[in-house]
């Protein structure tokens, strides 16, 4: 159904909201140096993103991951490259999700859409590292050392492939996979707000 024109404003009002929210949680990011080497943050920084890609759609969802990654930029030291990661595995992360609730607009819907998001955020998660991610962290760490953040972890014997697919897929998967848990528990509570005016 075609959004009124009062249901667009209070959507793009919404999207705003979470997107700031979500910039916020950007900041808030902290190590797990058991898991994954310290150079790689744990974030909360896309639950917004799937709270907008379930209250007023898949775009707004990737909209709110471009806009906390536009507000990152501001304080960028990775040159935008770390950001423009972001950005492509939190798209990938809440775009399916929402479009799967879209289509089955039920608990399950949310639940089969959050599992595929996260499956898809952390394959993309892959080759975004490789080719992006980690060229740009080689021009200030050599790659010896980068792997050697990872063989300290378990005593390993990686490559950069290794590493990437046996850390960084998984770690991706799961944030992605507990964001998902989170939204889902909080998600029916909120959603009479969400949708005050969008389903008017």
């Amino acid at each position: 159904m075609k959004q009124t024109s009062k249901a667009r404003m209070y959507s793009l009002a919404l999207c705003g909201v979470l997107s700031a929210i979500s910039a916020v949680l950007q900041f808030l990011e902290f190590p797990l140096p058991f898991i994954i080497p310290s150079f790689i943050k744990f974030d909360f920084s896309d639950l917004p993103a799937l709270l907008a890609a379930f209250s007023i759609g898949p775009v707004y969802g990737a909209a709110v991951c471009l806009i906390k990654n536009l507000i990152h930029l501001t304080f960028t030291q990775t040159g935008g490259v770390g950001e423009l990661a972001n950005f492509l595995v939190g798209a990938c992360f809440v775009l399916p999700a929402g479009i799967a609730y879209r289509f089955l607009h039920s608990k399950k819907g949310a639940v089969i859409g959050s599992v595929a998001g996260s499956v898809l955020a952390a394959v993309i998660s892959f080759p975004v590292n490789y080719f992006i991610t980690y060229p740009f962290y080689q021009n200030f760490m050599p790659i010896d050392d980068i792997l050697a953040a990872y063989n300290g972890i378990f005593g390993g014997s990686f490559t950069l492939v290794g590493a990437l697919l046996s850390f960084n897929l998984p770690f991706t998967l799961v944030k992605c996979l507990l964001v998902s848990l989170i939204v889902i528990i909080i998600y029916k509570p909120l959603s009479p707000l969400f949708h005050r005016f969008t389903r008017k």
